[in-house]
């Protein structure tokens, strides 16, 4: 470098140092004078975003400032790591956490198709991806592991939009292994709709047995007659007749033989050669027989599974306070008729119970784990509301009370909690199938008092207390099934040990819980596609320990206590108001610690 000083005017462009030059010589005053009141609003250029990207991307095909390559089978990728985290949780997670890929140049993505990983770096770059009948299958659950969800959300419209009967059950059942909940809910539906021609395609003859009954069980099949459920049930049983003839029994228990035509019962049901070689169907052509010879106003009375008509609308909704203190544990089950507005009593649990978690799946509702009044458990009691019976199931690794329990991917997870000496920062989940519970990773700390919920395929851990610093929490964190990691998100504005959890529309709330010895009645709301907690109206009364739950668009609060009496009244809020509005009718038993689900009606 020359002797020569360093001047800013040597780095102008040439025409700025050409303007610079004339305005010194003039010795004008160039400040222009501003009009007072004419200031105009911050100036944007539409296309910044845009253009930036554009130069990003063709900075991405040359080679240029990328630092890092993924790999995948075959296929390298060269790419800029801040564009990657911008645009995914998954690398976002990666790249900003103390892992070794955190630092590597090169990572290889080993359960991403090759050519879907290729897709899915162009979108990130132009925000653009053509979702097509050939590559929908690959693409979708890369953009799951990658967590970039607006190419889930654009695969799983492509996928409604191509539902056919001759297709839904493959589409369900896609959906439900990629934790696609709307689009399975969707695919359901739209099967129960269309079963009378679902039925007559490969994907319904090819079911096993336990998919047929949990299909023909459903209360919302669209038939016309009870006959048209037997008739399906037939055609599957006959077209492999030679391995599937012992599952008559378990098939007819679902059929509401009693609906159907009694002339259909005698000439066709009765005549079967299966039925009638089969002693447990001779007891359901019994009762059919039964329930036909019953005058008209007797029949409502005589209640079974199979008495009951289909509702393809859906039946009604009912919520279920399980357990709770008061002060003490206590077994008593409550029930509020959301149609009728009232309460009453179902069985009471085999054994006191409070502080659990409870989670419905497949119209079984579980109890899981709390404190029975002596210990902290980890036994599970399971409701099954069309008997009004409860039974067990096996225990999980370790006691947990004041855990949060939720049904993610058809399984159910217990997290956190506390074992009796101290805060768990573990979590496990139940296989209904194996009948197995299975450890997942930990969380980044302990939570007992924790309160959980799942949007978007990840469960959500919201804040709770943690022991080992004697402090409650504002932290959040979520869990990906499908990487078995905990990603630390958004704190809340303040910190909830004992918060109520709910979700509605696709935010996740929180509500109430208490810092100490102050107890809170406000609430936040989590947006998980910005990040962000948004503080909306507070409850008409502070809560800790409450049930919460969502029921037809709207948040539901039941009991907890307000430090030092337990509650009995029920709030409600409405998202589109924006308002809270105590329920008329309140408990029988007012109760803190209580478990709460909403089911549809039972039949009793």
């Amino acid at each position: 470098m020359s002797g020569k000083a360093e001047n800013s005017s040597d780095f102008l462009p040439s025409s700025a140092t050409y303007s610079s030059t004339r305005l010194k010589m003039s010795g004008l005053d160039v400040k222009p004078k501003i009009l007072c009141g004419r200031e105009r609003p911050a100036y944007r250029h539409a296309q910044h975003s845009h253009k930036a990207f554009e130069s990003l991307n063709e900075m991405r095909r040359r080679g240029l400032l990328c630092d890092i390559c993924l790999v995948a089978g075959s296929q390298e990728l060269h790419c800029h790591k801040s564009v990657l985290a911008a645009c995914s949780q998954y690398f976002y997670a990666m790249f900003t956490n103390e892992m070794s890929e955190s630092k590597a140049a090169r990572i290889t993505l080993k359960e991403i198709d090759p050519s879907a990983l290729s897709l899915l770096v162009e979108f990130v770059y132009t925000s653009e991806i053509h979702v097509t009948e050939d590559n929908v299958q690959t693409l979708l659950p890369a953009a799951n592991i990658l967590q970039i969800s607006e190419v889930r959300d654009a695969c799983c419209e492509f996928l409604q939009a191509q539902l056919h009967p001759s297709n839904s059950l493959g589409i369900r059942d896609f959906a439900d292994l990629h934790a696609c909940q709307d689009l399975y809910s969707y695919a359901q539906t739209y099967t129960e709709q269309h079963f009378t021609e679902v039925v007559h395609y490969d994907e319904f003859l090819s079911l096993n047995v336990e998919a047929v009954c949990r299909l023909i069980s459903s209360d919302r099949l669209t038939v016309t007659s009870e006959e048209q459920v037997y008739e399906a049930v037939m055609s599957w049983l006959h077209h492999n007749l030679a391995s599937r003839q012992d599952c008559i029994e378990q098939l007819l228990e679902n059929v509401r033989l009693p609906l159907m035509n009694q002339d259909y019962i005698v000439q066709r049901v009765e005549e079967e050669p299966l039925v009638k070689a089969n002693s447990r169907c001779k007891d359901y052509l019994i009762e059919a027989m039964k329930y036909h010879l019953l005058k008209t106003d007797q029949k409502p009375l005589y209640k079974t599974p199979r008495t009951q008509p289909r509702n393809p609308i859906g039946l009604p909704k009912v919520l279920l306070v399980i357990g709770g203190q008061a002060p003490k544990a206590i077994r008593s089950v409550e029930c509020y008729d959301f149609q009728e507005e009232r309460w009453y009593q179902l069985a009471e649990m085999p054994s006191r119970r409070c502080r659990c978690g409870v989670a419905v799946l497949n119209g079984l509702v579980y109890a899981v784990g709390g404190f029975n009044g002596s210990l902290r458990v980890r036994s599970i009691d399971v409701y099954d509301p069309l008997k009004d019976t409860w039974n067990s199931c096996p225990s999980m690794e370790a006691r947990r009370s004041t855990l949060g329990v939720a049904v993610l991917g058809g399984h159910i997870y217990a997290v956190g909690g506390f074992d009796g000496a101290a805060g768990l920062d573990s979590a496990e989940y139940f296989d209904v199938r194996t009948g197995q519970w299975k450890t997942v990773a930990n969380m980044s700390t302990r939570r007992s008092s924790v309160g959980v919920g799942v949007v978007g395929g990840l469960l959500y851990a919201v804040g709770g207390y943690d022991g080992a610093s004697r402090q409650c929490l504002s932290s959040v964190e979520c869990y990906n099934p499908l990487c078995d990691i905990w990603v630390t998100v958004s704190e809340m504005s303040c910190r909830r040990s004992g918060a109520g959890v709910g979700v509605v529309d696709g935010f996740l709330y929180a509500v109430g819980g208490h810092d100490g010895p102050l107890v809170r009645k406000s609430v936040e709301v989590y947006n998980p596609e910005t990040n962000t907690w948004m503080a909306v109206a507070d409850m008409h009364m502070s809560r800790r320990n409450a049930g919460v739950v969502a029921n037809g668009n709207k948040l539901y609060v039941v009991g907890g206590d307000d430090g030092s009496s337990n509650l009995g009244s029920v709030e409600v809020y409405d998202p589109a108001t924006n308002k809270w509005t105590l329920l008329l009718s309140s408990m029988m038993t007012g109760r803190s610690y209580a478990g709460v689900t909403v089911i549809e009606r039972p039949i009793l």
